[in-house]
C-alpha cells in the first residue's frame, strides 16, 4: 500500500516536472525564435528625435518656431526628478527594481483578462517596453509584438542605464496637442518650463500617455481630473510626495492654457510674417525639408524686430493711403450666416472661426468684427475681443465712411466681416471713435539690407502675411521700369564713358515685329544734347536707349546678368528700360554693389545655422564667396582708438571709380530729379525712381553709405495704377518714412572716394568743362579716371540719324539763353537753341 501511494505521488510529481519542463522548453522556444530577427535596439544609444527647429532675431529672441512634432529634447539630468517621479507613479511604479519587463504586473493583468472574459484588457508594458514598441516595433495589440518587446526590453537594461532609458522615454512620449515630449508639453498645457511645474501639474502630464484624446482638458475635464488625482495617490503612495503635499495639491483646480487660464506659448511669439516663412523657404531648399522641421536646427536670422515693423507700417500707410484714394470698399469677402448672429455666443464663437487678417498693426490693432445692424448715420458691430457693452461703443458713425461712394445700406450687409480699429486723438491717446479698415487690393513690397555684409534686416513682402503669404519682395517677378537704367548707364561707364559724356535727347522710331515703336519720355518733351548725369537725373527715355545702342544689348545684358539681376536677359532694347522682369530681392542686392564701392555681396536672411548639438554648419561670414576675415581682432597690442582690419576675399563686380560716378550721378537723382522733394534724410543719399508702363508698377529704390532699401508697388495682376502713381510718389514715401530710422539707428556717412578720382567741374545741362572756382546750379563736380583725358564737345546719337532744332535745357526748365564761366574763366552765353544741323548716322557729332 505504502508503495502504491508512493508511486502514485512520484508519478504525478513526474507529470508535473515533466509539464513545467515543456512549459519552459516551449517559452524558451518561442522566445529564442522570436528573438533572431529583432531590430537592434543600439540606434537608441544615439537617439535623434525630430525637433523644433527655432528662428532667433539679432538680439537672440525666438521670431518663430517650425516642427513636423513639437519636441523639445531635453537630458535626463535637466528633467526635474518630481516630473520623472510623477510618470513613474503612472506607468510604471517598479521601474527601478525589473530588468525591463514587470512580472507581477503583467500577471496581475492576464488575471483580469481572465475573470473579466476579455472585457478588461489592460497592458502590463513598463516604460522600458513602452521605449520598445515607439522606436522600435509596431502599435498592435498582437502576443507576438508582446514577447518581442520583452525580449528587446530585457536586452536594453542591459546596455543603457535607467536614467538613458527615462530620457527616451520622456522625450519620445506623445502627449496630445501636437506635443511630443515633457518639455513641450509643459509649454503646451501651463506655458511654464519644466522646472517651474507644481506636483498637480507633472500629475496632469502623467495622465496623457495612456490616451491624451481621452484626457482633453476641455471636452473631458472630469475625467482628465479623476486621472490627475489618481496619480498624485500613487506618488504619495510610493513615497515621492508627502501626506501634506497630496492633500495641497488634490485640492488645486485643473488649471490649462487650453481653459484660458494661462496665455499661450505661442502669444510670446510674433505672429509669423514673410521674413521668418522665406527663411523657411530658402533652408528648405538648402537642407531639405526632412532636416529643417526635425532637425532642431537654431537659426540666427538677420532680421531687426525694430526696423521690420518699421518697414510694415511704411509700406501699409502707401498701399492704405492710395486704396482709400479710390472710395471703392471691397471689404474681407467673408459672411457669416445669418442663422449664427442670433446670440453673441453664437457670432463670436463663428467670427473667431473666420479666416481674415489678424496681424495688421497700423496706428493700432486692427480687430475682426462682424456687422450687426445697418442704418443710415451709424452701423452697429461685434468687434473681436471687445464686450457688446464696452464704454467705447461698437457703433462706426457715418463720417467715417465719407471717404467711401455710397451708404451704409449701398455697401454693407448684416452679417458682413470687416476690419475696425480705433482712432485715438494725437494729442493724449485718448478714444475718438472706431473706424473701418480693408486690405487694400493693391500690393508691394519692401526690403532692405546692410551694402556690405548681405544681412537683410527687414522685409515685407505685402499688406498682410496671414491675408496674403504670397512673398512679393521674393518671389513676384515684375517689371523695374527706370529703376532699371543705372546699370544700363554702369556698362557705358565701365566701357569708357563718363558723367559728361553727351547723349542725344531726340524722338527715335524703331522697326519691331509688332510694328514701329516710338518710345517717348515720361515728359513727353526732347531735351536735345544732354550729358549722361543729367540723363538718369530725370530719367530720360530716349537717352537711355540711344545709350544702349551705342554700347551693345549684349554689353547691357551681360552686366545686369553679372549683377544677378536677371538669369538670362533679353536682348531688346525695350529691356533697357527695364521691360524684362525681376524681383526686389534680386535688385536690392544688386543696388547694394554700387553703394559698397563695387564689390560683390550675397544677400541673406541668416546669420548662423546650427545643428542640435551647437554646431555651426553655416555662417555667412564665411560662405563661399563672402568670406570676411579679421585679421587683428585678437591683437591684444591694437592701438586704442583703431578699429580692427576687416579683409574680405569678395569679387569685384565693377571698378571702384565707376561705382563712385554711378552712385554721384544717383546722388543727384535725389538732390535735384526724378526724387528730389521727397528723399531727403540729412545724409548722402542715392537712389532710382522707377515707373512701367501705364504706371502698373512703380518703384524706387536707394541707398546710403551703408544700408539700402526699396520698395515696389503694383495690383498682383498688373494694372494701370493711375496717371498720378509715380515711383516717387508712391514708393519714395515708403523709403522716406524707413531710412528716417534706419539713419537715426546705423547712421550715415560719405560715399567713399576711390584714390584713382581726378574731379573736375563740368556743366551739368551742356557736360562742358568749367573752371575750378565755377559756381552756380548748374555746376557740378565730377570724377574722371586718373590718367585718363575725358572727351569733351562729342555727342553720341545712337546711329539713328535726325535733325531737328532743340531746346537747351535750363535749370529753371526755361529754354531762354544763359551765361556760362569757361574753362579759361572767360563768360560766354549759350542758348537759346542748339541746332544739330546735317546729322550722319554713325552717331558722332
Amino acid at each position: 500500500m505504502t508503495r502504491f501511494i508512493l508511486s502514485f505521488f512520484g508519478g504525478i510529481f513526474s507529470l508535473i516536472t515533466l509539464g513545467i519542463t515543456m512549459v519552459a522548453v516551449t517559452i524558451g522556444a518561442v522566445f529564442w525564435i522570436y528573438g533572431q530577427d529583432l531590430p537592434s535596439y543600439e540606434s537608441l544609444a544615439q537617439y535623434t528625435p525630430p525637433t523644433i527647429s527655432r528662428i532667433y532675431s539679432t538680439e537672440g529672441r525666438v521670431i518663430d518656431e517650425f516642427a513636423q512634432e513639437r519636441r523639445i529634447f531635453t537630458p535626463a539630468d535637466q528633467i526635474p526628478d518630481l516630473v520623472k517621479e510623477a510618470f513613474i507613479s503612472a506607468e510604471d511604479k517598479n521601474f527601478y527594481d525589473h530588468q525591463g519587463y514587470d512580472v507581477r504586473g503583467i500577471a496581475a493583468a492576464a488575471f483580469d483578462a481572465v475573470r473579466s472574459r476579455g472585457r478588461d484588457v489592460r497592458g502590463a508594458s513598463t516604460i522600458t517596453q513602452q521605449v520598445m514598441k515607439n522606436f522600435l516595433l509596431s502599435g498592435d495589440r498582437r502576443a507576438e509584438r508582446k514577447i518581442k518587446e520583452i525580449i528587446l526590453a530585457s536586452r536594453v537594461e542591459g546596455a543603457l542605464s535607467k536614467d538613458k532609458i527615462l530620457e527616451l522615454y520622456l522625450n519620445e512620449i506623445f502627449l496630445g496637442q501636437n506635443s511630443y515630449g515633457v518639455t513641450a508639453a509643459a509649454q503646451t498645457y501651463f506655458n511654464k518650463s519644466l522646472t517651474e511645474l507644481e506636483p498637480n501639474e507633472a500629475a496632469f502630464l502623467a495622465s496623457m500617455p495612456k490616451a491624451p484624446s481621452d484626457f482633453h482638458p476641455v471636452r473631458n475635464k472630469e475625467r482628465l481630473l479623476q486621472r490627475r488625482d489618481y496619480v498624485l495617490r500613487e506618488m504619495r503612495e510610493n513615497g515621492y510626495i508627502t501626506q501634506g503635499v497630496y492633500d495641497v495639491e488634490v485640492a488645486k483646480p485643473l488649471l490649462s492654457v487650453q481653459n484660458g487660464d494661462y496665455q499661450p506659448y505661442h502669444r510670446s511669439l510674433p505672429p509669423r510674417d514673410y521674413f521668418t516663412d522665406e527663411i523657411r523657404r530658402q533652408l528648405t531648399q538648402d537642407f531639405g525639408e526632412g532636416e529643417f522641421f526635425s532637425g532642431g536646427l537654431s537659426v540666427r536670422a538677420t532680421l531687426d524686430p525694430e526696423m521690420q515693423v518699421q518697414a510694415a507700417e511704411s509700406l501699409r500707410i502707401a498701399l492704405e493711403q492710395y486704396d482709400r484714394g479710390l472710395g471703392r470698399w471691397n471689404g474681407t469677402g467673408k459672411t457669416i450666416p445669418e442663422d449664427q448672429l442670433g446670440t453673441e455666443t453664437a457670432w463670436r464663437e463663428a467670427l473667431a472661426g473666420t479666416p481674415v487678417a489678424r496681424d495688421i498693426d497700423l496706428e493700432s490693432t486692427w480687430l475682426p468684427a462682424v456687422v450687426l445692424e445697418v442704418g443710415d448715420q451709424s452701423m452697429r458691430l461685434g468687434i473681436e475681443g471687445i464686450a457688446a457693452d464696452d464704454a467705447r461703443g461698437t457703433d462706426v458713425p457715418r463720417s467715417d465712411i465719407a471717404w467711401l461712394r455710397g451708404s451704409f445700406f449701398d455697401n454693407f450687409d448684416r452679417g458682413d466681416v470687416v476690419h475696425v480699429r480705433e482712432m485715438t486723438q494725437d494729442s493724449d491717446g485718448s478714444f475718438i471713435r472706431w473706424t473701418l479698415r480693408q486690405v487694400p487690393k493693391v500690393q508691394g513690397a519692401f526690403m532692405a539690407m546692410d551694402v556690405n555684409t548681405g544681412r537683410v534686416i527687414a522685409m515685407q513682402g505685402g499688406f498682410s502675411y496671414q491675408d496674403s503669404v504670397f512673398n512679393r519682395a521674393t518671389q513676384a517677378m515684375r517689371q523695374p521700369g527706370s529703376s532699371f537704367k543705372p546699370f544700363v548707364y554702369a556698362a557705358a561707364l565701365d566701357s569708357g564713358y563718363a558723367p559728361s559724356t553727351i547723349i542725344i535727347d531726340a524722338p527715335i522710331e524703331i522697326d519691331t515685329p509688332q510694328g514701329v515703336w516710338r518710345p517717348r519720355n515720361s515728359s513727353n518733351t526732347y531735351y536735345g544734347p544732354t550729358p549722361l548725369r543729367t540723363g538718369i537725373e530725370q530719367s530720360r527715355n530716349l537717352m537711355t536707349i540711344r545709350l544702349a545702342q551705342e554700347i551693345g544689348m549684349d554689353t547691357v545684358a551681360r552686366y545686369a546678368e553679372k549683377f544677378g539681376v536677371y538669369d538670362r536677359m533679353g536682348r531688346v532694347l525695350a529691356n533697357a528700360l527695364g521691360a524684362d522682369e525681376t524681383t526686389l530681392f534680386k535688385m536690392i542686392s544688386a543696388y547694394a554693389q554700387f553703394a559698397n564701392g563695387g564689390e560683390k555681396v550675397e544677400p541673406t536672411l541668416v546669420d548662423r545655422v546650427q545643428d542640435r548639438w551647437g554646431r555651426t554648419i553655416y555662417n555667412h561670414e564665411f560662405a563661399k564667396g563672402n568670406e570676411r576675415v579679421c585679421e587683428d581682432c585678437a591683437d591684444p597690442n591694437l592701438p586704442p582708438g583703431r578699429g580692427p582690419r576687416i579683409v574680405d576675399n569678395r569679387d569685384r563686380m565693377m571698378d571702384p571709380v565707376t561705382a563712385y560716378q554711378l552712385t554721384s550721378m544717383m546722388q543727384g537723382v535725389v538732390q535735384r530729379g526724378t526724387a528730389s522733394g521727397v528723399v531727403d534724410l540729412g545724409v548722402p543719399t542715392a537712389g532710382k525712381t522707377g515707373t512701367t508702363n501705364d504706371a502698373k508698377d512703380v518703384w524706387f529704390i536707394g541707398f546710403t553709405s551703408n544700408i539700402v532699401a526699396g520698395c515696389y508697388i503694383g495690383y498682383d495682376t498688373p494694372r494701370p495704377l493711375g496717371r498720378s502713381a509715380y515711383g516717387a510718389s508712391m514708393c519714395g514715401p515708403v523709403f522716406q518714412r524707413f531710412m528716417t530710422q534706419a539713419v537715426r539707428k546705423y547712421g550715415g556717412g560719405k560715399f567713399k572716394v576711390p584714390e584713382a578720382c581726378e574731379f573736375m567741374n563740368i556743366d551739368r545741362f551742356t557736360g562742358a568743362r568749367l573752371g575750378p572756382n565755377a559756381s552756380g546750379g548748374n555746376v557740378v563736380s565730377e570724377c574722371f579716371r586718373r590718367g585718363e583725358e575725358p572727351m569733351f564737345g562729342v555727342a553720341l546719337d545712337g546711329g539713328w540719324a535726325m535733325s531737328g532744332n532743340f531746346d537747351v535745357i535750363q535749370p529753371d526748365g526755361s529754354s531762354r539763353a544763359r551765361e556760362v564761366t569757361t574753362s579759361t574763366g572767360k563768360k560766354a552765353v549759350v542758348g537759346p537753341k542748339a541746332s544739330f544741323g546735317t546729322l550722319s548716322s554713325g552717331g558722332l557729332y
